[in-house]
């Protein structure tokens, strides 16, 4: 596989785990913002540590979240990288419907499982597409 079609299968698991950061970040209490920590509201544990000890440690977290998955997701190889990249996606998916769902409702969920699932299986193809056209070219 080369550098460009690694590249793209990243792009589904980058795309839905900074939805989920923005929604997180979007949707903390004003109080939050305002300096008290203690009412920060993030299900991972990891983050809810890291918000709860300095306003920006979501901003930490999300930034060292964002490159492990690009990097994972570049050098591990082509089938871990898959599995790992579908998680990513499955799991921001689902940690940011826990966000829209009770805010704009149950089709708001399925909109965005519909286009993240829609996304990642595009990619995928397109990825495929590109693999068969340089394999004929070779032969």
């Amino acid at each position: 596989m080369n550098r460009k079609q690694k590249l793209l299968l990243l792009l589904p698991a980058l795309w839905a785990s900074l939805f989920d950061i923005v929604i997180t970040i979007v949707h903390q209490p004003r109080e939050y913002w305002e300096g008290n920590l203690q009412v920060a509201n993030e299900g991972n544990p990891i983050g809810k540590f890291m918000m709860t000890n300095h306003v920006s440690g979501i901003f930490l977290i999300s930034i060292f979240w964002l490159v492990l998955v690009g990097l994972l997701g570049y050098y591990l190889s082509r089938i871990m990288s898959r599995i790992f990249l579908v998680f990513v996606v499955i799991v921001h998916s689902w940690a940011a419907s826990t966000w829209i769902g009770p805010r704009y409702g149950f089709w708001s969920v399925l909109i965005l499982m519909i286009f993240n699932s829609i996304l990642f299986c595009a990619i995928d193809e397109i990825v495929k597409e590109n693999k068969s056209q340089i394999s004929n070219l070779k032969s």
